[in-house]
């Protein structure tokens, strides 16, 4: 008997695909667009769940390796890094795939598609999911992303898994309106912000699928919006994957955007502008809408054949996968893991240190470890987080790390959010008992700031315990009064700052002896804590988002212009800047070579010589920003154009070469056009922002040069 096209390699994915659906009743193609699609037995099709998810390890399919929260790897400025990761991620993804298969297994979080990574722009920190993100900045998302994707995606034969980016388009919060708000934005800040790590994610990683956003832009529902999905992403972009709709989302069409009537008008809504798969039960009335003639079979069809063409791209229909052969055993071993702790150590950024870091333990007898995050698993796990066969807390962390000679004192000092204390009457007991610990102590690690209970997504179906968006950027509870009375003990204080965004924290930058921001670290994040603050390793990352001085210094939440927003449109100094970051040694750049003109459309290689002038061994960020002259479109301020990590030992000047792409000289239009319209601009190098606070903060300032294009 002949082989079926759908089951012969010599026949490219798509051209299986379409053999294997038209083989399929309209009945059987329509039941295929659910996520949770049912098996087709006369075919050989099993039954298979779209809803996968790997934001920072494999999420929700019990034991995996979980790495620090998105917000987090950002915070490395690593793509080699962030790449090895993915890659890890896939390899443990596939041997979940492969071990629930031989279990006849396929429910939800079994399969091969994951909907991560959230490519969203952190505009606003009071935005609950910012943390699921790359942070603020479309350059530093778009690189970080491609990179992801391209990990998750693999270069076999074969892809590993597929990747999603979501959520397009334009999307950043209130959590507690996304089912009903229109987000309103320019043709300019969307394609000068919001859209840039989208395009890229489809043009340069390939990505596999999109996911729609809950909310409306500019009137559409993105997840059945002609202009998102069809005009920009397939035409313009030349997307070929599959897009799906975040879940339940098509249902809010009609019960929420109020831009259609029945349920079978807003599957035809969705379906007919490109929307392939149904998180949701809506598509349950596809066949519905097809008999009253609001789509079309091949509208079926056509959605049905690209989901099919993601399938055979994972090898789902071929026995000589090369991914079947990964074995259980890859999953949470030992190696994995490793990679988890670096990039925990990797991930932390050093906001403050008046010289008591790194902790000498010779010189400490007492030390004191207070606060609600201290001994909190929670924290370390952010949110879509798989579940760790270890945890490791600050406070074991902490008592790992001292020797005999040394005692550990700890006090909870306060709930995270709430006092719960029966006795409303006396809201300061545990605070009292803080202020007697560190009084007692050489030093005080206070453990402050949020969990995703607090920041996280907005509850749904998918995810009802959550919590959402933040009313503001202060520490939330007795936290700040905890704060304050444990800094006038006169005991030094380390403020171990846990949280996926900015916060308010002018007050510790004021009165601790050091900062250090560890947003959700992943499971060995209590030991990568004292790693740093002990001096086995220096910190090394730098802030992939702004922190502000607090609410006041932002527009309102709803208005999703960029105007005041973000370190390339802010009017106001920061109280943290975008891409700063200490390390315990003084590096500097020293020398700064680029050419001083370039012809419009090619790129600009830029070499940059940093000198580590301190005692400590560290890995730096060499970072570029641009800023057009001439363009009256061009960003108020500058944009990064390019960053790589240095590794510089005592005393080593080490020089590297970073590239200037010609897409981070153009400016965009108020039609949205790019175009590259100056012919003149500065060019900083160094390792930060040439804004006077990082300068103010570091002691030091970039390196810059005129760059002519003609």
């Amino acid at each position: 008997m002949e082989k079926p096209i759908y089951l012969d390699q010599a026949y490219s994915p798509e051209e299986r695909a379409r053999d294997l659906v038209g083989r399929m009743t309209v009945e059987e193609k329509a039941s295929q667009l659910r996520f949770d699609a049912p098996a087709v037995e006369r075919l050989g099709v099993p039954e298979y769940n779209y809803w996968n998810e790997a934001l920072h390890g494999v999420a929700r399919a019990g034991t995996a390796t979980v790495f620090p929260q998105a917000i987090g790897m950002a915070a490395m400025f690593d793509e080699d890094m962030l790449e090895e990761i993915a890659r890890i991620i896939a390899e443990e993804g596939r041997a979940k795939y492969n071990e629930a298969v031989k279990k006849n297994d396929r429910d939800i979080y079994k399969g091969l598609t994951f909907w991560s990574p959230n490519i969203n722009i952190f505009r606003d920190p009071r935005w609950g999911r910012g943390h699921e993100t790359y942070g603020e900045d479309p350059y530093l998302t778009a690189r970080l992303g491609v990179r992801f994707i391209k990990g998750l995606q693999g270069d076999g034969k074969h892809m590993k898994l597929a990747a999603c980016a979501k959520h397009f388009a334009v999307h950043s919060g209130p959590e507690s309106l996304r089912h009903e708000f229109d987000a309103v934005v320019s043709k300019k800040d969307m394609y000068e912000t919001y859209l840039p790590a989208f395009e890229a994610a489809v043009k340069e990683a390939k990505v596999e699928a999109v996911m729609g956003a809950y909310n409306r832009t500019n009137g559409e529902p993105c997840c059945g919006s002609k202009t998102l999905i069809h005009d920009i992403l397939r035409k313009k972009w030349g997307f070929e994957g599959h897009f799906t709709s975040d879940c339940w989302a098509i249902r809010d069409f009609h019960t929420h955007h109020m831009v259609t009537k029945t349920a079978p008008e807003s599957a035809a809504l969705a379906l007919k502008n490109g929307c392939d798969v149904n998180c949701g039960n809506t598509y349950l009335h596809v066949l519905a809408a097809l008999q009253e003639g609001l789509i079309t079979e091949e509208d079926i069809t056509t959605a049905a054949v690209r989901l099919f063409t993601t399938r055979m791209k994972l090898g789902m229909f071929d026995e000589d996968c090369e991914y079947n052969r990964i074995p259980y055993e890859v999953n949470d071993c030992k190696e994995h893991n490793k990679k988890s702790l670096e990039a925990s150590r990797k991930s932390m950024v050093l906001l403050k240190n008046n010289g008591i870091l790194p902790l000498d333990q010779a010189k400490i007898k007492n030390i004191a470890v207070i606060g609600p995050t201290a001994d909190s698993q929670l924290v370390l796990k952010g949110n879509y987080y798989g579940t760790a066969s270890k945890y490791t807390t600050i406070l074991e962390g902490v008592h790992g790390a001292v020797d005999d000679t040394a005692r550990v004192w700890y006090a909870e000092g306060c709930h995270l959010y709430k006092d719960k204390v029966e006795n409303l009457a006396k809201p300061n007991d545990r605070i009292c008992e803080a202020v007697s610990v560190a009084e007692r102590c050489d030093v005080a690690i206070l453990c402050l700031g949020l969990d995703s209970l607090i920041e996280g997504e907005e509850g749904d179906e998918g995810n009802s315990y959550a919590g959402g968006d933040k009313p503001n950027l202060d520490l939330p509870g007795l936290q700040q009064k905890l704060l304050e009375a444990v800094c006038k003990t006169g005991t030094p204080v380390i403020l171990v700052l846990s949280a996926g965004s900015a916060m308010a924290i002018q007050y510790a930058q004021e009165h601790c002896a050091a900062i250090l921001d560890i947003w959700y670290p992943g499971s060995h994040g209590g030991e990568a804590v004292c790693d740093l603050l002990f001096g086995k390793c220096s910190p090394s990352a730098k802030l992939p988002v702004t922190f502000y001085h607090d609410t006041s210094d932002l527009p309102d939440f709803t208005d999703y212009s960029m105007k005041g927003r973000t370190y390339r449109y802010m009017e106001k100094p920061a109280l943290y800047p975008f891409g700063y970051g200490l390390t315990y040694s003084t590096v500097e750049a020293v020398k700064l070579s680029a050419p001083k003109e370039i012809q419009k459309g090619d790129a600009a290689t830029v070499e940059l010589t940093l000198e580590n002038k301190g005692g400590f061994d560290v890995e730096e960020v060499a970072q570029v920003y641009l800023k057009d002259l001439e363009s009256p479109n061009a960003v108020p301020n500058w944009s990064l154009a390019a960053f790589q990590r240095v590794a510089l030992t005592r005393g080593e000047s080490k020089t590297v070469s970073l590239t200037v792409r010609p897409h981070e000289m153009e400016a965009v239009n108020e039609a949205g056009e790019r175009s590259i319209e100056s012919g003149s601009f500065r060019l900083f190098a160094g390792i930060s922002q040439p804004d006077e606070r990082s300068a103010e903060l570091l002691g030091t300032k970039p390196l810059s040069c005129v760059l002519k294009v003609r």
